[in-house]
């Protein structure tokens, strides 16, 4: 039986891995039970397993700008690359949109030049380049949500009980994942013979303003409610990019976005 894992255990990510493989002989420490910083740590963790998934991560995006140093130990974890390597595990590390520079109107293939806008972006690109380097797995997804964690549609859920009128950035453009169909694909590429790079997230594309309405039709709002603002009129420490659209161009795409967040919705 393949041993699995899977580090960053009390992200919303992780705990939807944990429940697809459940019946599979899972680990999954938190960041408190296990540091991808500490090397000590790290070579111990991978004593018994056969397959890390890494869903540890420094994901305060603002924060990053003024703590780049920080976020770059985390995202760019060179030792758990390369001390996997070392013991012949098979390594699958999570990466994200912001690689890309967000220009132009195209999805981005898996094999289109990076160009991050921000302090995160370029410690994403890091942590790519280092589990690369050691023959490691990158899969590149956008727009999470899900039920263990804090996100966008549990924002929105938030807001349509306390605000009258919403305003969203409607000049973003992505595609929502659901941690679950994330989860499955992870554990599909895992179970395969994939290296490289390959991109993950659900089909179809929308706005930041086109998600929010999508739930409040699904909380029975009006979704005329949810009001559009341009990036500008929302200002963030950090940029974001206008286009995190990602093309799927070497494994099979997964299903649209709203199918996903219709199925996700009676957890979230």
């Amino acid at each position: 039986m393949t041993r699995w894992l899977v580090t960053g255990g009390g992200g919303m990510l992780a705990t939807d891995l944990v429940r697809v493989l459940e019946g599979a002989d899972v680990l999954a420490p938190t960041r408190a039970e296990l540091d991808i910083t500490d090397e000590a740590q790290v070579a111990e963790a991978l004593k018994n397993v056969d397959v890390v998934v890494n869903c540890a991560a420094w994901t305060a995006v603002d924060d990053a700008e003024t703590r780049e140093a920080e976020a770059l130990r985390v995202n760019a974890p060179s030792k758990l690359a390369e001390l996997a390597e070392l013991a012949g595990r098979k390594l699958i590390h999570l990466s994200t949109d912001y690689v890309f520079s967000g220009e132009g109107a195209e999805p981005w293939p898996e094999d289109a030049p990076t160009g991050p806008i921000n302090a995160y972006g370029r410690t994403k690109l890091a942590g790519e380049q280092a589990v690369l380097a050691a023959q490691g797995t990158v899969v590149r997804t956008a727009w999470l949500y899900g039920a263990h964690g804090p996100d966008f549609v549990r924002t929105m859920t938030r807001l349509e009980r306390s605000h009258e009128v919403v305003n969203v950035v409607a000049d973003q453009h992505g595609q929502p994942t659901w941690t679950r169909d994330l989860a499955r694909r992870i554990v599909d590429l895992a179970n395969s013979d994939a290296r490289g790079v390959f991109h993950a997230t659900n089909s179809g594309a929308t706005t930041w303003h086109g998600l929010a309405q999508e739930v409040f039709r699904l909380l029975g709002a009006d979704p005329e409610r949810v009001r559009p603002i341009t990036s500008a009129e929302f200002p963030r420490p950090a940029p974001r990019p206008k286009n995190s659209v990602l093309a799927n161009t070497r494994s099979k795409p997964m299903r649209d976005w709203r199918e996903a967040l219709h199925e996700a919705w009676p957890e979230l």
